[in-house]
């Protein structure tokens, strides 16, 4: 082989060598990227649980919680009241009326079932006569499936479902009912996390080994008022780009809540 081939072989492999490290820089890149983002992804998963969980958590205790072991055993096995307020009115002389404000305890759901899961209420959309549901109970409807039927004068309207998830319950009412607007007419739940989450790792960020999410409870002096307040952040963020110093708000390390204002919104949002 004289030097003309040798110096052709050498300066191949040397450009297909090159050729490779360069793949594989970018490649590096996008798949740093790609997991970055998935991560990030399942963190604010993991804050929007936690949020929930400390809102309903304050609603029956009148508090946020920084203790991870009280908040997971409160979605374990706390109740949570259904309330219904209501008011009684009563006409005095002169024009006067008097209003009482009454609210009753109708019973308790699960906590882990009030956090995990949304229920909703398709109301009647018109004055008109019901004509009959376009579902039954159990069945799962998406929005803009058509929920039921109602004559309005002489035309005939078929609202569509506002949101998603299954049939819980169809109310009482027969073909031929009047209905009001605003009548309750079925209940809908839909699963807003995984029922199958592991609550024991609540406070763990994913994607990272021994870190927990930092979190504060406490309260705030708004104009004389204390008022409760909920942060919790993730304290190591895997985008280097989510840094304490960063000034632009939604780059910051994810987070909800303040230490120092009235808010339960994330930095994602």
């Amino acid at each position: 082989m004289n030097l003309t081939k040798i110096l052709t072989v050498v300066l191949f492999a040397a450009s297909l060598f090159l050729a490779y490290k360069l793949y594989r820089s970018v490649q590096g890149t996008i798949e740093e990227r790609e997991l970055i983002s998935s991560t990030e992804e399942t963190i604010i998963e993991n804050l929007k649980l936690i949020r929930e969980a400390e809102i309903v958590f304050h609603s029956v205790n009148g508090r946020y919680t920084a203790n991870w072991d009280s908040l997971i055993n409160f979605i374990e096995s706390g109740q949570v009241p259904i309330i219904q307020k209501r008011e009684v009115i009563t006409q005095k002389s002169y024009g006067v009326e008097d209003v009482q404000i009454f609210i009753d305890t109708l019973g308790f759901v699960p906590a882990k079932e009030r956090v995990f899961k949304k229920n909703y209420t398709v109301n009647a959309s018109d004055n008109g006569i019901f004509m009959g549901f376009k579902v039954k109970v159990g069945d799962n409807v998406i929005k803009n499936q058509k929920a039921y039927s109602i004559k309005v004068g002489e035309k005939l309207n078929e609202p569509p479902f506002q949101d998603q998830g299954t049939i819980t319950k169809l109310e009482e009412i027969k073909v031929g009912d009047e209905l009001k607007k605003g009548e309750p007419l079925m209940s809908i739940s839909e699963y807003i996390f995984d029922p199958n989450t592991d609550l024991s790792t609540l406070g763990n960020v994913p994607g990272q080994s021994g870190v927990k999410f930092s979190i504060f409870a406490g309260h705030v002096d708004k104009s004389g008022l204390k008022v409760d307040v909920i942060e919790v952040r993730d304290p190591k963020p895997i985008n280097p780009n989510r840094k304490e110093s960063n000034e632009a708000k939604n780059r910051k390390p994810l987070h909800f809540g303040s230490r120092l204002d009235v808010s339960t919104s994330g930095n994602w949002e």
